[in-house]
């Protein structure tokens, strides 16, 4: 079943952190359009001492302290029971997690109902996953502070999978990893900058030529830039045929600047 509305639960500390950039640009017309519903929930609320303690000490040592169970768990289970009787995706930041990319946000975008836990410390108390049968989700092999950086930018990138979010939804197919690749290069006026022009073909009016142009050269861009994306992965013969074109290209290229560099 896939909701009209997208509901994204935040599960956080430190909910104040979200209110600016959700309610800014694209996120905050997605929640008026009613495309998706976002609640911050603070886990301090879900402590059973006047202190409202979220963290403890590890056991067996070591620095740093560890997101308690307990809090954790009870504001799961009042979400789960109180929010909506639909099936609940629970995602927990974190950098032992795999890696997020674009496959992910066009799953989680069909979900119903998310939920974000968002990560601090040194983590979270590791029978959390397990009970709740929790992804654990990571940004990039670096480290922040906690989650909830990490949390917006799943929710950002989740949001533009869903149909309505972006004005046009071509932006969304010709993002970046959208099709696997990296996007193509993008011109503006004026068509010659500081001795910089835009490509001639891009200024022909021949979109066939131009579609070409463009995918030729987010393969290309890919290629230099990320070819790790191209290991395992099946091309099709229109793509194996522009990187036949593109290989005879730099050989001829390269041929040239043999040639001059002999001379």
């Amino acid at each position: 079943m896939i909701n009209d509305c997208l509901e994204i639960n935040i599960l956080t500390i430190f909910p104040n952190m979200f209110k600016g950039p959700f309610s800014e640009s694209i996120l905050n017309k997605a929640q008026e359009k009613g495309l998706i519903k976002i609640n911050l929930i603070d886990l301090r609320d879900f402590t059973l001492d006047k202190h409202k303690t979220v963290d403890d000490y590890s056991y067996g040592g070591g620095p740093g302290m560890v997101l308690k169970p307990q809090p954790i768990w009870d504001a799961v289970e009042v979400i789960k029971k109180n929010k909506s009787p639909l099936p609940l995706k629970i995602i927990i930041t974190s950098a032992q997690g795999q890696i997020f990319n674009q496959g992910m946000a066009k799953d989680l975008s069909k979900e119903n109902r998310l939920l974000i836990i968002c990560g601090r410390y040194e983590g979270i108390d590791e029978r959390i996953p397990q009970l709740l049968d929790a992804e654990e989700v990571s940004i990039g092999n670096f480290v922040v502070s906690g989650g909830e950086l990490p949390a917006m930018l799943l929710v950002d990138a989740i949001s533009r999978m869903i149909p309505g979010v972006l004005g046009k939804e071509e932006s969304m197919v010709n993002d970046s990893f959208y099709n696997g690749y990296l996007d193509f290069p993008h011109y503006t006026r004026p068509d010659d900058f500081k001795g910089l022009k835009v490509p001639d073909i891009l200024l022909s009016g021949n979109h066939k030529e131009i579609e070409e142009w463009r995918s030729k050269h987010s393969l290309l861009r890919t290629l230099i830039r990320r070819p790790e994306i191209f290991v395992n992965k099946k091309l099709s013969k229109r793509e194996l045929t522009f990187l036949k074109e593109l290989e005879k290209g730099f050989m001829k290229d390269y041929g040239k600047k043999v040639k001059k560099d002999r001379e």
